[in-house]
């Protein structure tokens, strides 16, 4: 279904996160869009009550609406785990005619009859895509996009634009990328992840390989210079391939485009692009400089001026749960960041410490799957160094996988023994629950802390308990 004005969409699952985009995107598209979920209140509720689209709890096969044109479900549903699936499959005769799909599958269905540049990689899609996004929208430029999270300054978590042009973040679980037939591509990074489905990171990296290989050869490909696992896959690349990367005191630098002289203060940093100008950007850490130049590098192939590009590059604020500042407990400063991967914490300790070198740190983690945290388990116990304290949360588990096999208590004495090695002081503790964390912390934070929420579950809440305690 490519048209999608006046049809009926229902979406099971509508809360996730892609899932959420794309109903946004389809709303603003014309088409009459319902869903459900469950119960529970997540940030994605916000989007979709915005855009005024109903969403029924709990799953029953009642909530399906009598008239329906297309079905969308998240990948995490089958008939085997979710009622309403269920039913449909033994419904062939009422669904005869009503098309059934899956996230990626209805999203690619969008993408591919436009002009599509998909941001993929391990880490900074979201941040990315955003980025690109309003860079284009400010140029005039007037594109669709779709990210994994609310942008406030796109008005949500998608837009509809009245181009051809569309920017979506883009999912390598799953091999959802097989799906997109993209004409540009930024490609931020490839670094081993979701090991409950890639069984090493041969598998991984051979997913982004793939991708790359369908360009067309008048596409063009946006990649980080500096990442080793792209640079073993590049030359499958039958498109134009455009490099980014920062100047560093050793290694190669002879990239297109190229950042030097970063210097970093309370609004931000700035930086030098090809020795000649100097940019400003409003978001913290090396990683977002990473960020920027990908945005740069597609902005200027797509046409984008110096004059528009510049200021709209440094106007961009970020998006929900990326360094979102959530607000002030006992003059504690609250931040909330979807880090969920050892090389996300690192980097955005390193940017948080950049802003505020003169902080007590204290970090709340949430660990997200059971498969995740063991097999990243070394990486994950040499990652908080920067921060003074540590509070280890329960994993935060996933339905597609076996529980158990390791535990936050595990990790925090794999950190504690990572610290002694190394003569890291840093306060230690592990709490069960978010509610737990929350009293733990009421009486303890001060004006001279900054609590990091960190984790891609909901451990957002913490801040959200603590802040209700100032009314």
């Amino acid at each position: 279904m490519r048209k999608a004005k006046g049809k009926n969409i229902y979406m099971i699952g509508i809360k996730g996160v892609g899932m959420t985009m794309l109903a946004q995107f389809l709303a603003e598209s014309g088409a009459r869009v319902s869903g459900s979920d469950i119960a529970d209140v997540f940030l994605t509720d916000r989007v979709l009550r915005e855009e005024k689209i109903p969403v029924k709890s709990p799953f029953d096969p009642k909530n399906i609406p009598a008239k329906i044109d297309l079905i969308i479900h998240s990948s995490a549903f089958s008939p085997e785990n979710n009622c309403e699936l269920a039913w449909i499959a033994k419904q062939p005769g009422i669904f005869s005619k009503t098309e059934v799909a899956s996230y990626a599958p209805a999203l690619a269905q969008q993408f591919n009859r436009l002009y599509g540049i998909a941001v993929c990689g391990s880490h900074g899609k979201t941040t990315t895509s955003a980025w690109l996004g309003y860079v284009l929208l400010s140029a005039g430029l007037d594109p669709n996009v779709l990210v994994g999270s609310r942008a406030p300054q796109l008005g949500g978590s998608a837009r509809r634009g009245r181009s051809r042009l569309m920017v979506a973040e883009v999912d390598e679980y799953q091999n959802k990328l097989r799906y997109f037939a993209p004409q540009g591509i930024l490609l931020n990074n490839i670094d081993f992840d979701h090991p409950d489905f890639f069984k090493d990171r041969a598998a991984y990296r051979r997913v982004f390989a793939d991708f790359i290989k369908r360009l067309p050869r008048r596409g063009w490909l946006v990649l980080n210079g500096e990442d080793e696992e792209i640079a073993k896959i590049r030359r499958a690349c039958p498109a134009k391939a455009i490099s980014y990367g920062l100047a560093r005191s050793a290694g190669p630098s002879n990239y297109d485009y190229l950042a030097s002289d970063i210097k970093a203060d309370s609004r931000g940093q700035s930086f030098l692009l090809n020795g000649r100008r100097r940019l400003r950007i409003a978001l913290p850490g090396e990683h977002n400089v990473l960020n920027a130049l990908a945005v740069v590098a597609a902005s200027r192939r797509l046409g984008v001026s110096w004059d528009k590009l510049i200021p709209a590059l440094a106007d961009f604020q970020g998006t929900d749960r990326r360094g979102q500042i959530l607000g002030r407990y006992r003059g504690a400063l609250i931040i909330d960041d979807y880090a969920h991967h050892p090389t996300e914490i690192r980097s955005t300790l390193a940017g948080i410490r950049s802003r505020y070198p003169k902080k007590r740190l204290i970090t709340v983690f949430h660990p997200h799957t059971y498969t995740r945290t063991r097999a990243l388990f070394k990486e994950f116990a040499a990652s908080f160094s920067l921060s003074d304290a540590l509070i280890i949360l329960d994993i935060y588990g996933s339905a597609r996988e076996k529980q158990g096999g390791v535990s936050s208590a595990q990790l925090l004495e794999a950190v504690r023994k990572h610290n002694q090695k190394r003569g890291v002081k840093q306060g230690l503790k592990h709490i069960a629950s978010l509610a737990g964390a929350a009293r733990y912390l009421s009486a303890r934070l001060g004006p001279d802390d900054l609590l990091l929420l960190m984790g891609a579950g909901d451990v957002f809440r913490v801040g959200e308990a603590l802040l209700k305690k100032n009314n």
